[in-house]
């Protein structure tokens, strides 16, 4: 194959989808999710990625490819259907090469910056983003921790807030990549602030909830017991929320994290904000590994991705779930068919508008 199908109904949204690190999983969970007829008929779909390795991950999972080949450099319109828009100038990879590597890394980032580019001119109404090995990056020479960090900074957007939304859980991190040694000073009234305001905003705007309700962890052991474990509830956590009440917000806690997810608990809130990486990821990963999905707030795109990392140990071998996948495809879809319509009652008619955060990239 090598030339996309022609149609005359472009009207679905477009989605820039990157393949991940070529050493892991993300060739396989691309090629099964969007093995489903049902998935591609939500948008239209480009990867960036290497069309060799899709191939080989579609053949061990027995799947026929279902995709059109050009070179990266010449993607145009894409009418239906997907297009792997493919880097064949990195043919070193292979089920010999399961491991963090400069090459894996330059790749990995490669096929992120086309997906950014095409996002920050209007190409692409989402990205997609497969798993990259940090370590990649790394050895590559990226100064970015990952993908959240690399977007906030290709965008100009240092107030973003990342999140794990599944069916009935979303969680949002006060901070991210930081080494629990590091928290101390990292975490700051703005920061927690911040993610409970985009947390709100997304639960409104994107899923539909009128009033979200929101719960709030503390960082110490019994969210620090009136100042007996820490003061950074006190300190820091409380002041945050007075300043999102303020704003509207409807919050409660801060609350012990190792009680907040219990099921009794989790469900009298719409969304629960988390102060730093495994405190909320633990819990996400325990109830939804197979369904979650990584969405970056604060934004001028759309941007969801797996909740998984490459998964090494068991790239080339047809073990991968594409669940995460899936939905990251399928969230993105919907976000970006949503906002598509909040553009066009802006003219007048049609759906209420979106989080200012989703907007054409071209306004940016």
């Amino acid at each position: 194959m090598n030339a996309p199908r022609r149609h005359a109904d472009n009207d679905r949204p477009l989605l820039a989808i990157t393949m991940g690190d070529p050493g892991g999983i993300g060739a396989e969970v691309v090629v099964k999710a969007l093995a489903e007829p049902e998935l591609r008929g939500l948008g239209r779909f480009v990867v960036y990625g290497l069309d060799e390795m899709l191939q080989y991950a579609a053949d061990r999972a027995e799947i026929r490819p279902y995709w059109f080949r050009v070179p990266h450099e010449d993607v145009g319109a894409v009418e239906s259907g997907v297009v792997v828009a493919d880097f064949d100038e990195y043919t070193a990879f292979g089920p010999a090469l399961t491991r963090p590597t400069a090459e894996g890394g330059h790749a990995s980032l490669r096929f992120v910056d086309e997906a950014i580019d095409a996002a920050r001119r209007g190409f692409a109404d989402a990205v997609v983003t497969g798993p990259i090995h940090k370590t990649s990056w790394k050895m590559a020479g990226c100064r970015f921790a990952g993908h959240t960090e690399k977007f906030a900074d290709a965008f100009k957007t240092p107030r973003v807030t990342m999140m794990f939304a599944a069916a009935d859980l979303k969680v949002a991190l006060a901070t991210v990549h930081v080494a629990i040694s590091d928290l101390r000073d990292a975490l700051n009234i703005g920061c927690v602030f911040r993610a409970i305001d985009q947390l709100h905003d997304a639960l409104k705007h994107w899923w539909g909830q009128a009033e979200p309700r929101l719960a709030v962890a503390g960082l110490n052991p019994h969210a620090g017991e009136s100042g007996r474990f820490g003061d950074e509830e006190t300190r820091i956590i409380e002041p945050a929320m007075v300043m999102a009440r303020q704003a509207g917000v409807d919050v409660s806690g801060p609350f012990p994290a190792d009680t907040l997810f219990v099921p009794q608990r989790r469900r009298r809130f719409d969304g629960i904000v988390a102060m730093y990486h495994d405190q909320g990821l633990i819990p996400v990963k325990m109830l939804a590994f197979d369904s979650s999905v990584n969405v970056t707030l604060g934004l001028p795109i759309i941007r969801t991705s797996v909740d998984h990392g490459t998964a090494m140990d068991i790239a080339f071998r047809n073990k991968a779930d594409p669940g995460s996948m899936r939905e990251a495809i399928r969230l993105a879809c919907r976000l970006a068919s949503t906002a598509r319509g909040a553009r066009g009652a802006e003219s007048g008619g049609g759906p209420p508008a979106l989080n200012a955060n989703i907007r054409p990239a071209a306004a940016e």
